[in-house]
């Protein structure tokens, strides 16, 4: 019979662990396990009134912390997904949540998603280096793919996967019906080959050197991931 080709074997292939009981801090951001009485009504006050935040979200909006309260009470300890709370050190901000979902160890893939930051909290270099420390405990743990999944309409969710790095891999139609609408999904990934280049990258970034006198950044990093990503989205 015909040789037929087949993947290649991955050498001393594990299994990764789930993400448990994690505590993550850099120099700008500190992540801990989401808990509705510690983290619901401080993240709520960055969040009450913007109702927006919650339009491409599978929650929200919420039109109380009491309601806020309850949700974060409800998803709180979850396995998959495994939410944690996000704290900006410098401003001293709870100021949004992201989690680890779709979490399948047995195949190495682990999604980063859910993510919902107040106006205080985006565009901050703690917003980045969030993303990073979630990305590199996924990797040192083993996990060998890193995904990014959203409505294909969300441009500003699209923009912020290619500055991170994310390759696009293209759109998933009529994926979901979210909120009684239709949703196609826009996919992006970084696998393990690409996380070394890409670490180095976010290092130059995140250094102080990168910043000026007033925080305005020298090098963005968007072209510092440029080099690493194996396709960009089209749309941008």
């Amino acid at each position: 019979m015909e040789n037929r080709p087949v993947g290649e074997i991955v050498q001393g292939w594990q299994a990764p662990p789930r993400p448990e009981a994690l505590r993550l801090e850099g120099r700008h951001a500190l992540l801990e396990p989401m808990h509705a009485d510690t983290h619901a009504a401080l993240i709520y006050d960055e969040m009450q009134g913007l109702e927006w935040i919650w339009d491409y979200m599978p929650n929200g909006p919420f039109g109380s912390a009491a309601q806020y309260h309850r949700w974060m009470r409800e998803a709180e300890g979850g396995t998959d997904p495994y939410f944690l709370a996000i704290r900006d050190k410098a401003q001293g901000l709870w100021a949004g949540v992201a989690s680890y979902l779709r979490i399948t160890p047995e195949q190495g893939v682990i999604e980063v998603g859910n993510i919902a930051f107040s106006p205080a909290l985006q565009k901050t270099r703690a917003a980045t280096e969030a993303m990073v420390l979630m990305m590199d405990w996924a990797f040192s743990a083993g996990y060998r793919r890193y995904e990014w999944k959203c409505n294909a309409l969300n441009m500003p969710s699209r923009r912020a996967a290619q500055r991170l790095g994310f390759s696009y891999e293209g759109i998933f139609r009529q994926h979901m019906v979210v909120k009684g609408r239709n949703r196609d999904t826009a996919w992006f990934a970084i696998t393990d080959r690409e996380w070394p280049a890409l670490k180095e990258a976010f290092a130059v970034w995140l250094s102080p050197s990168n910043f000026d006198a007033e925080g305005r950044q020298r090098e963005r990093l968007v072209d510092l991931t440029r080099l690493v990503r194996v396709a960009s989205d089209p749309a941008l």
